[in-house]
């Protein structure tokens, strides 16, 4: 769960044919964000007075194991995942027992249901990069069985299947919130139903650290609009934050991270976070990122079967998953043009064996992360999707 993704981010660098793009992997934050007025309030999690906020969506994940006492339960999972999410639930006390992802994302409602036993506490359900999955026949699984939904929309913040948005139905939600926004930090977790749990606030998180993401962010915005003098300008003031940050002992709380640390679990959202949340017109986010998804879609569909063959209403996309057999080389090409790739998902958590799940290990092997944030324009798209089809 995470900009955690198990990632390895190709950073890009100039080349002799493009000193100007730049297309980084997540939306960056514009400096009116601070100051102006959004729609956030009619979307989920923004819409639920009962939402609660962490550093991490992580945290929320740990805090919802103690929270409904499944600590030395058994907790159903995907086999495709992330593994902080898995490191979370394991560190409360849960123990994971996975059930298979096929090749499309798909969940086949039976095969949870196999593996149900009696020592099964709860349902945890993954909604992959924006596309639903099956949460209304897990929601009648878990009801048949007396146990609770996890839904975790950590990659798919904005998403909704029709008009039920997703987060809705699950007993407790999950979302990550910097994938989808330009925030510094923020994790939410949502409470459906009648049951009301009395939760710890979480802390303040530190000031550095959050001032250390939003400066970060503001700079991959210049580079991204600046062409090779903003590109100056950015690596020039990263090498003096480093050095400052290493001459001043101070401890950067990442959101980069790939694996849980307990120490951070108390950590809540910035207030900053909140206020850039505030700003975001959410409804124009969903409209960009679908607009560049299906641009992609069709450029791209003779390069690579897409994983999907269209764009159901309700879905805002995290990325383009582009299918290959080789991902490393396109990353570096792609790289070399300026545009940021993740290589998605790759790593198994150490408990779940590969050979058990092939079609997991197939989409960690296959799928390449290409942008279609908000922040990208119709004719980056076009950049895009050229070099692309040259790398390939």
């Amino acid at each position: 769960m995470a900009h955690a993704m198990t990632q390895r981010l190709a950073a890009p660098r100039a080349t002799a044919n493009d000193h100007s793009l730049f297309v980084p992997a997540l939306a960056a934050l514009w400096p009116r964000m601070l100051f102006t007025r959004g729609d956030s309030a009619r979307f989920l999690p923004f819409c639920q007075p009962n939402a609660l906020y962490f550093y991490f969506a992580r945290n929320a994940i740990w805090r919802t194991v103690k929270m409904l006492g499944l600590e030395s339960g058994e907790v159903l999972v995907p086999a495709y995942h992330h593994g902080v999410e898995i490191e979370a639930l394991a560190d409360a006390g849960s123990r994971l027992r996975f059930y298979p992802v096929g090749r499309r994302w798909d969940v086949d409602p039976s095969e949870v249901a196999r593996r149900i036993t009696r020592e099964t506490k709860a349902l945890y359900l993954i909604h992959f990069a924006g596309f639903p999955g099956p949460v209304e026949e897990m929601r009648e699984l878990a009801d048949k069985h007396g146990l609770p939904l996890i839904e975790d929309c950590a990659l798919s913040l904005l998403s909704a299947q029709g008009d039920k948005p997703l987060g809705s139905t699950g007993d407790v939600s999950i979302f990550c919130l910097y994938k989808t926004l330009p925030l510094p930090n923020g994790g939410a977790m949502v409470i459906n139903g009648s049951n009301h749990y009395d939760l710890p606030r979480p802390m303040p998180p530190p000031t550095t650290s959050t001032f250390s993401h939003l400066m970060s962010s503001l700079l991959q915005n210049i580079e991204m609009r600046g062409g090779s003098v903003g590109r100056a300008l950015r690596a020039g003031v990263r090498r003096l934050g480093r050095r400052t940050v290493e001459a001043a002992n101070i401890e950067r709380v990442t959101t980069g991270s790939d694996h849980f640390n307990r120490e951070h679990v108390d950590l809540g959202i910035s207030s900053i976070s909140l206020r850039i949340i505030g700003s975001q017109d959410m409804a124009r986010i969903v409209k960009i990122r679908r607009r560049n998804y299906r641009f992609l879609l069709e450029q791209l569909r003779t390069v690579s079967p897409p994983l999907f063959d269209g764009l159901p209403p309700g879905i805002c996309p995290l990325f383009y998953p582009l299918i290959l057999e080789e991902k490393e080389s396109v990353m570096e090409r792609l790289a070399a043009r300026g545009i940021e790739s993740i290589d998605f998902w790759r790593n198994f958590h150490r408990d779940c064996d590969p050979n058990e799940f092939p079609d997991a290990a197939w989409l960690r092997r296959s799928v390449l992360e290409i942008p279609c944030h908000q922040d990208l324009t119709l004719e980056t798209m076009q950049q895009v999707a050229q070099a692309v089809r040259e790398s390939v």
